[in-house]
């Protein structure tokens, strides 16, 4: 027979892992924080998941809001600060960083509009070259403020992309990168809509 202090016991524990924001995500064995503090604002997780490429775990990406969010529209066409991390797995030069945002950029842009943001394309691409190599473990942030991006590696300022006039157009094509019709990832997209 249980006695009921044991089951008093399952019930309280059933209930605080019930209530939301007790428990921090995991992905692939990575615990993702449930907020992130971005300059003055707390910004929420709206979902995280996890990267592959034929098979390899690339990284854990989260995406953090003011306000949560289902929709891609939703999620790209907002007006608060919003924050892409990416938690690495495995190795990374800057090369394949770069490379990987510059085809999701293509993928889901026409020329034109692509011609349009290449001033902000090429600076992003000069300071994503120069991060170097990131390790397993390293944390990148692309934070879009508003006005363009800022990227940081382990909490490290590492450049900006601000431009008043283009630098909101840039962010939000940036974060097509993963929410876009043609994602890095289509399971990640899920995962970051919170699906």
């Amino acid at each position: 027979m249980i006695a009921s202090h044991t089951v008093r016991r399952a019930a309280l524990l059933a209930a605080l892992l019930a209530v939301p924001g007790l428990q921090a995500a995991e992905v692939a064995g990575v615990r993702v924080p449930d907020v992130q503090r971005v300059g003055d604002r707390e910004l929420l997780l709206n979902g995280a998941g996890l990267r592959s490429k034929l098979f390899i775990k690339v990284y854990v990406g989260a995406l953090y809001v003011e306000r949560k969010a289902a929709s891609p529209e939703a999620l790209l066409d907002g007006a608060g600060p919003r924050r892409m991390s990416l938690r690495l797995l495995r190795d990374l030069d800057a090369g394949s960083l770069q490379s990987a945002l510059a085809d999701g950029l293509r993928d889901n842009h026409t020329p034109a509009q692509l011609a349009a943001i290449q001033p902000q394309a090429d600076a992003l691409a000069a300071i994503m070259k120069g991060i170097g190599q990131a390790r397993e473990g390293d944390i990148i942030a692309l934070d879009f403020p508003g006005d363009g991006v800022a990227v940081s590696v382990n909490g490290q300022a590492r450049g900006e992309v601000r431009d008043a006039k283009h630098g909101a157009a840039f962010a939000r094509a940036l974060l097509k990168v993963w929410l876009g019709d043609k994602p890095a990832d289509a399971s990640l997209k899920k995962a970051l809509l919170g699906q």
